[in-house]
């Protein structure tokens, strides 16, 4: 490196720094004068950190270093408790073993709880999308828990030689077990979250179910006209498909209870004692109050990410089902005067900036846009897990911060789906009664009583004269009108 490129460098670093620091520096008193940032050292020499930041020099890097403008860990508060209670089942099991005093592992435990309780968010700079397999994440999160126990013990941030972000806090760990258990934690967490979402619109939909049960209408395949179902049927199987869709989250869900913990670098569990890795799992079930497992096998667990890919894969049929959905909403809705206009959907805004009167199905179109890039996060996700090379997968990063997006944003498109759209539909009774009278497809309901060959003939002289099914039976005397009725009102889908 030329003296000039030397140069630069330190002067982007301060600027960054001091730029972070004045942040800080602003909440303190205008006329105390104290420094606005520290110095710590690592095997790259040293830099500084800003006074207040419970971070440390690892973090202060991967800030100058990853600034593609992503979400920050801060972001995501379950990764953040994850994180912490990971620390804290590791600083129990290393308490078991002695390798850490009974003061130093309260200080930790007491600064894990902290986090969990989702204080200090701000500490977590780093973005989402990183290099080095997480090691950054990791590190963020050992440098906060060690310097708020040492602000416990009464020490001052940096006082390493007290508190050590590697030496006690990371003790007989490595990122590659901490990291992807961290991940699971968080996504089984945040599951909870998406299933309650789910079943708000489930409700929803049943609701609308019942309130439709009597309205018959005219089912399509292939966008033709089929055969008489009710709209409630319709509706009612939206339900059913979500629920199927619920009962496939719990499944995935419940691989990501197997973690790695323990495995340390490779999966040997290397640095770490003896059994550590049934004491951390133990702490952790304890902890978290999930059925927490230790892989078999912490080798293969270390590299392996097929969980991951299983549950992207999972939340990407769940977009799959929601934009089908979605897509029948809008179609069903279409017109209001020129197209089926079988439903209406909440009116919520103005839908043209040069036609007045128009109005756009702007919740059902925002759900599509969610399953379009719920789709595309899974093939990140399955990029990322095949370009896994030998004992690491160093592409978790991107799997956890998709994965994560996916859920957050189906979470939210789901209960707007259900407040702000499905809630408020009203059926168009008579525009349904319409397109039921003048239909020749419900002469399949008629097939049992008047057979195959009069009803193909009736299909054809309605064809043809455009008279409606219902006057050429009477007219040829097949069936009385309550019998047709009988058979066109009833609901076939119910009949076993």
């Amino acid at each position: 490196m030329t003296s000039t490129e030397s140069s630069v460098g330190q002067m982007v670093n301060t600027v960054a720094v001091d730029a972070v620091a004045k942040s800080f520096a602003t909440a303190s008193t205008p006329t105390t004068s104290t420094p606005t940032t520290r110095t710590e050292a690592d095997l790259l020499g040293s830099a500084r950190v800003p006074t207040e930041a419970y971070w440390g020099i690892h973090t202060q890097r991967a800030v100058e270093n990853f600034t593609l403008g992503a979400d920050r860990l801060e972001a995501f508060p379950s990764l953040v408790s994850a994180l912490a209670v990971v620390k804290q089942a590791c600083a129990r099991a290393n308490g078991d073993y002695g390798l850490l005093t009974p003061e130093v592992r309260g200080a930790i435990e007491w600064a894990c709880e902290q986090l969990r309780s989702g204080q200090y968010l701000d500490q977590f700079p780093v973005e989402m999308i990183q290099g080095g397999a997480g090691t950054s994440t990791n590190m963020n999160a050992n440098e906060v828990i060690a310097n708020l126990a040492l602000e416990r013990l009464g020490c001052e941030k940096g006082s390493y030689a007290v508190i050590h972000p590697n030496e006690q806090v990371n003790k007989s760990q490595s990122t590659n077990d901490v990291y992807p258990t961290a991940l699971k934690i968080a996504m089984i967490t945040s599951t909870d979250d998406l299933l309650a979402a789910l079943e708000r619109l489930t409700k929803s939909f049943d609701g609308k179910a019942a309130e439709f049960a009597d309205i018959v209408k005219i089912g399509r395949t292939q966008l033709q006209d089929a055969v008489p179902m009710t709209l409630g049927q319709e509706f009612e199987t939206y339900g059913v498909t979500l629920r199927r869709d619920r009962d496939r989250l719990l499944e995935a869900a419940g691989h990501l209870h197997e973690v790695n913990l323990g495995a340390t670098a490779i999966g040997t569990g290397i640095a770490a004692p003896a059994g550590f890795a049934v004491s951390a799992g133990n702490h952790l079930r304890e902890l978290t109050g999930r059925p927490m497992r230790t892989s078999e096998h912490l080798i293969e667990s270390t590299q392996d990410v097929g969980t991951f890919t299983l549950f992207s894969a999972t939340l990407k049929r769940l977009a799959v089902k929601l934009s089908k959905i979605c897509n029948d909403l809008r179609l069903l809705s279409s017109g209001p005067r020129s197209g089926l206009g079988e439903i209406n959907l909440p009116a919520r805004q103005a839908g043209s900036s040069i036609m007045p009167g128009k109005v756009n199905p702007v919740i059902p179109e925002l759900v599509n846009q969610i399953a379009f890039e719920v789709i595309g996060a899974d093939l990140t996700v399955t990029l990322a897990a095949e370009g896994g090379q030998l004992q690491l997968n160093a592409f978790e990063p991107i799997i956890g911060y998709s994965i994560f997006r996916s859920m957050e944003h189906l979470k939210q498109g789901m209960d707007l789906l259900a407040a702000f759209c499905v809630d408020g539909i009203t059926a168009n009774a008579e525009t349904l009664a319409g397109h039921v009278n003048g239909s020749i497809s419900i002469v399949t309901a008629l097939v049992p009583q008047i057979g195959y060959v009069a009803a193909t003939r009736i299909a054809r002289e309605a064809q043809e004269t455009g008279a409606s099914v219902k006057t050429l039976v009477l007219d040829l005397a097949l069936m009385t009108p309550d019998e047709f009725d009988d058979l066109i009102l009833m609901r076939p889908c119910s009949r076993l």
